[in-house]
């Protein structure tokens, strides 16, 4: 049973991610920007590290169907799952323990991470992996798990820069209890080594050119970061984990508590100063979710040492009223995800969605960065009218004249826009979308032959038509449902040299903005 439940767990959280998605709704804009790297390898992006752009590559490798794109977040949301209900049972729960730790990870805020080809899933996955490979080495003392947890910090490191911060609070849990010890032990130190040397080709990718992380971390903060109010930040960590609040919070309590739990405490002080360092950097609420799954792991523990059945009963064990409060108990996160599942999983019809609205409106799901109510939420809306962007780009492409198509530049606003042209015509002869957003400043085409532009932007940018021997707005995104609605095509004709110079001097600015003003020695 101990070895059954973990992978019945990991089998129906990847199985049931493909009825999860209604096929109304395409990928997400992110999404194509991931599978975008897969065609630029590299040991770097200006986004997130190359670990992604990997699964990306052998996505496209393998035909690049939306079914691919999704395998990797269902399964790592899967092997994580499985970590979950696996430590229960390390720890010495039965069924009831098990169970309940694995519907905890099912209904919390994980049913809708694992929906998206984004390094979340992952980070969550190498995170719980990590502590996973410490309670091991505790229970067996055998080296194999520092190694393991070694492993899991530089893949970590190769998805997402936030292990980081999940380094320095595992550093000063370390420090807090008696594991210090492992300071004076060389396979301690050799895990340490085999993290570096996994991230070493990234690091070095970031020194070379300038950085690029830290100008990120500003954005973010200017951007996003600074927005990000304490009180909101500890809201959302009770409401992505309210299904399994009664669980996670007795296993914190008694990891720092309990004398039971006490060679485990570190487990404990990890999850408190790694949420506690991104409360004080003002970090986004759902960098935090990789902290609560081992947390769910011994809460299960905690509550099947309650409720275990009295060894005097008459009656077989499976009767009573403790065994029928444990299978209550072990199917109570699941209701959340049912009665929450329109905003929880793009299940029904854009149509449907925006009928829902009144219902669900006073959660704040339908409202924008704008501040105002949609038709349907914002991840939703950004996961409409790509491919509808993606065929007119192609169609304006054909109407062009023969002798100008082999000399195209497709220029689009947006990653997103130029990500979901490249992804959905990819099997067409049309040139490489590019623009000058993110990682695509490094991929944009020389433009000495330049002969028309294929303009993808929200605005019409009338200023440039005297730039163009012919410059005309074609086609442009229609879908009511559609975050990019109104979108347009703009067809602009023998551009001359000034507007190649100031896309020359724009994009310039951008890599001298990421990578200082020396880039372009």
């Amino acid at each position: 049973m101990k070895r059954l439940l973990p992978l019945a767990f990991a089998l129906v959280k990847f199985v049931s991610g493909y009825f999860l998605i209604s096929p109304q709704y395409e990928l997400q804009r992110d999404e194509y920007l991931y599978l975008n790297q897969g065609q630029h390898l590299a040991w770097g992006y200006l986004e997130v590290p190359p670990l992604l752009a990997a699964q990306g590559w052998l996505t496209l490798a393998l035909g690049g169907g939306v079914g691919w794109v999704h395998f990797w977040p269902f399964l790592w949301g899967a092997a994580t799952v499985y970590l979950v209900v696996r430590l229960a049972g390390r720890l010495g729960a039965g069924w009831f323990g098990q169970a309940l730790a694995g519907t905890c990870y099912l209904a919390a805020a994980f049913a809708r991470l694992n929906l998206l080809f984004q390094p979340n899933s992952f980070e969550v996955f190498g995170f719980v992996l990590a502590l996973y490979a410490l309670v091991g080495f505790e229970q067996e003392k055998r080296p194999r798990y520092l190694y393991l947890l070694g492993a899991a910090l530089g893949l970590g490191l190769l998805n997402k820069y936030t292990t980081l911060f999940f380094i320095a609070a595992l550093g000063g849990a370390l420090l807090l209890t008696h594991w210090r010890r492992l300071l004076l032990n060389r396979h301690f130190w050799g895990a340490a080594a085999l993290a570096g040397l996994l991230w070493l080709p990234n690091a070095l990718w970031q020194v070379r050119h300038g950085i690029p992380f830290l100008h990120h971390m500003a954005l973010l903060k200017e951007s996003q970061l600074v927005h990000v109010n304490p009180l909101d930040f500890w809201k959302a960590q009770l409401l992505m984990n309210l299904p399994a609040t009664w669980v996670w919070l007795p296993g914190l309590l008694a990891l720092l508590l309990s004398r039971a739990f006490r060679p485990y405490r570190a487990v404990g002080w990890v999850s408190v100063l790694g949420v506690g360092l991104l409360a004080a950097l003002h970090g986004k609420d759902y960098y935090a979710l990789g902290y609560y799954p081992v947390l769910y792991a011994f809460g299960a523990v905690w509550w099947e040492a309650r409720l275990r059945p009295s060894q005097r009963a008459a009656r077989p064990v499976g009767f009573g009223w403790k065994s029928a409060l444990r299978l209550a108990l072990v199917l109570l996160p699941l209701a959340f995800p049912v009665f929450f599942a329109p905003i929880l999983f793009p299940l029904y019809s854009p149509a449907t969605m925006a009928a829902l609205q009144p219902k669900y409106a006073p959660l704040g799901v339908y409202r924008w960065e704008d501040g105002q109510n949609h038709a349907l939420p914002q991840d939703y809306a950004d996961m409409r009218g790509w491919r509808e962007l993606a065929d007119k780009t192609w169609s304006a492409y054909q109407s062009l004249p023969a002798a100008a198509r082999a000399h195209t530049l497709i220029h689009c606003a947006n990653y997103g826009q130029a990500s979901a042209i490249n992804y959905y015509n990819r099997r067409r002869p049309l040139p490489i979308a590019n623009s000058l957003n993110g990682s695509f400043i490094y991929w944009y085409p020389p433009l000495d032959s330049c002969q028309a532009i294929l303009i993808i932007d929200d605005e019409l940018h009338p200023e440039l038509a005297s730039h163009f021997a012919s410059y005309r707005r074609v086609a442009a995104i229609t879908d009511p449902y559609a975050r990019e609605r109104g979108t347009a095509v703009i067809i602009g004709l023998r551009p001359d040299r000034a507007v190649l110079a100031q896309i020359r001097r724009e994009r310039q600015a951008e890599l001298d903005a990421w990578e200082g003003p020396k880039a372009s020695e």
